[in-house]
């Protein structure tokens, strides 16, 4: 990825906000491909001239098949306070997903207990007492339905490795695109999973910011939603 492709949303001292591409890995992986991570600090690196190693902070992932708004912290400050506000519930993360499949209600919450397979990087739902259990919890909205397709707003209350994709399957609703835990309802395309908006104080002022990027509407299965015809809409 080049540092001319940057999708940059804010940028000031001590964050920077910006459009993660899908198919592109959050952070270096086991792939050796290239991050969004390594461009941003490359951008830093060239556009102040900085000498020697460019510090910049993760704070939060996003899957690679997943599109959509991350902060990056750009001094170790700035990452202390919002990893801190990201373990506390401080950050406001909100998802579109497209289901395939129509849950029973239009909203409600999801509440389950996930353990990871590390050796697969599968996730999957246990019981509460099983090794290495965390609780998950997320809530969903039905905002449209089409043809066998849910359009759902999600708000994440807890941050688990594959947490909607692994929770709207075990409500046999997976995620469009989803071929890992789609199971026998799995569509083969793009993974329909995308970041639309994070809302938290800034690190240092304290200011209330919230920023919102919706998902390509041009693109399927997004186009089937009239929902997301609306440039620039909020959904907050």
């Amino acid at each position: 990825m080049e540092t001319d492709e940057l999708n940059i949303l804010y940028e000031d001292n001590h964050i920077i906000v910006v459009l993660k591409p899908r198919g592109v890995p959050c952070c270096p992986d086991g792939s050796g491909d290239d991050s969004l991570f390594d461009c941003i600090k490359r951008y830093i690196k060239d556009k102040y001239q900085k000498p020697g190693n460019v510090y910049l902070g993760l704070v939060h992932r996003l899957d690679r098949p997943t599109g959509g708004v991350m902060v990056f912290a750009k001094s170790s400050k700035a990452a202390a306070r919002l990893s801190e506000k990201m373990r506390s519930g401080g950050f406001s993360k909100k998802y579109f997903a497209v289901l395939a499949g129509v849950p029973q209600k239009d909203e409600g919450v999801l509440r389950n207990y996930l353990r990871k397979n590390s050796v697969n990087n599968t996730v999957y739902v246990c019981t509460e007492s099983e090794e290495g259990a965390k609780f998950a919890e997320l809530a969903y909205r039905i905002v449209e339905k089409r043809e066998g397709l849910a359009l759902a707003d999600i708000t994440l209350h807890t941050g688990r490795t594959h947490q909607i994709r692994v929770q709207t399957a075990a409500i046999n609703c997976p995620v469009y695109g989803d071929m890992r835990y789609g199971g026998e309802k799995a569509i083969k395309g793009k993974l329909a999973l995308w970041a639309y908006s994070i809302a938290f104080a800034h690190p240092t002022s304290g200011e209330a910011l919230r920023f919102i990027i919706e998902p390509p509407a041009d693109e399927i299965p997004w186009k089937y939603f009239s929902f997301l015809s609306g440039k620039g809409k909020s959904y907050i």
